[in-house]
C-alpha cells in the first residue's frame, strides 16, 4: 500500500513560517489525513466509506463522543526556533517527542527575542499571568527595549568571554537569558495537537506562543480539513455548562411559554439530523 500524500501539504514540506524576530515554523513530514482517521475507526471490520459525506459525519461522531484513538493515527512532525521561555511553556505538553538544540555540545546564536513595541503591555489586574490590553506610554515601551537589549548584550558578552577562556560550554551557558532562541524538531499526534492549539489558541495564552499556534493552526487545518472543522465545532470553540449551570438553563427553558421547534433550529444552523437529536436528547437529559 502507498504512502498517503496530500499535494497541499507535500508543497509546504520545509518552508518557513516566520514567528516573531528570528523564529519560524517549518513542517518536516507528516503521516495520514482524514482517511486515516476514518480508516482507523473502521478497521473492526475492515472497511471504509466511499462518499466523503460519510467520512464527515462518522470524524465529527468521533469528536463530539471524544473517540481519542483514531485522531492519534495522523502525526506531524516540526522543526521551531522559538525563544526559550516560549519554549519552557511549550514543553508543558508532554505528549510529544522533542529534541532539542544543546548548548552543551554546540555554540550558542546569538539571536534573542525583543518584544515590537506594540505589544509591551502592564501586568494585568484581572489574570495573575498575563498582560493587559491597556497601551504603555511611548517613553516607558522606550525603556524596557533599552533595558532588555543592555542585558542581552551584557550576557552575550559574558559568554564569549567564558567561552572563549575555555570554560565548559554548559557553564558558560547558564547565565544567558531565556529571550535566546532556541531549536527543536517537535513530533506529535493529530489529536494530542489539538489539545496543545486548545489551550495556546486561547486569547489568554501568552501572545508570543499564539503567533506560533496560529502558522500551527493553519497547516494542521490544510492537511485535515474535516477534523478541523469537528475540532473547531465540538472543542475550539464550544461552550461547556456546570451541572448548575445546566439545572439553571433547563429550569428557564420550562418557564417559555411556547418551546421553540429545536429540531428546525438546529437545521438552519448546519447540524446533521442526528446532531439535532443528540442536541434535544441533551436539553431533555
Amino acid at each position: 500500500m502507498k504512502r498517503t500524500t496530500l499535494p497541499q501539504m507535500d508543497e509546504i514540506l520545509g518552508k518557513e513560517f516566520p514567528c516573531l524576530n528570528h523564529g519560524f515554523v517549518r513542517l518536516i513530514d507528516y503521516m495520514g489525513s482524514d482517511e486515516a482517521i476514518v480508516q482507523a475507526a473502521r478497521v473492526s471490520y475492515g472497511k471504509g466509506t466511499k462518499q466523503v459525506s460519510q467520512d464527515r459525519g462518522l470524524i465529527r461522531y468521533l469528536m463530539r463522543h471524544h473517540h481519542t484513538s483514531p485522531f492519534e493515527m495522523v502525526e506531524f512532525k516540526f522543526h521551531c526556533k522559538l525563544p526559550i521561555f516560549v519554549a519552557r511553556q511549550w514543553i508543558r505538553h508532554r505528549t510529544a517527542s522533542v529534541n532539542e538544540y544543546s548548548l552543551r555540545y554546540s555554540e550558542a546564536v546569538k539571536e534573542f527575542y525583543i518584544p515590537d513595541s506594540d505589544v509591551i503591555r502592564l501586568q494585568s489586574q484581572t489574570n495573575r499571568q498575563g498582560r493587559s490590553e491597556d497601551s504603555v506610554p511611548p517613553e516607558k515601551q522606550k525603556k524596557v527595549l533599552q533595558i532588555l537589549e543592555k542585558h542581552n548584550q551584557q550576557a552575550w558578552s559574558d559568554y564569549q568571554e567564558m567561552e572563549q577562556s575555555g570554560l565548559a560550554r554548559e557553564l558558560a551557558r547558564i547565565h544567558l537569558p531565556v529571550s535566546l532562541y532556541t531549536e527543536w524538531y517537535w513530533k506529535i499526534d493529530l489529536h494530542n495537537l489539538m489539545h496543545f492549539l486548545r489551550l495556546r489558541l486561547d486569547p489568554t495564552a501568552q501572545y508570543e506562543i499564539r503567533v506560533y499556534a496560529d502558522i500551527i493552526a493553519e497547516i494542521t487545518k490544510a492537511a485535515v480539513p474535516i477534523s478541523w472543522e469537528a475540532f473547531e465545532d465540538y472543542i475550539l470553540f464550544s461552550k461547556t455548562f456546570s451541572k448548575l449551570e445546566f439545572e439553571v438553563l433547563k429550569k428557564a427553558l420550562e418557564k417559555l411559554e411556547e418551546q421553540p421547534d429545536w429540531q428546525k433550529l438546529g437545521e438552519e444552523a448546519g447540524l446533521s439530523k442526528r446532531e439535532s437529536t443528540e442536541f434535544i436528547d441533551k436539553l431533555k437529559s
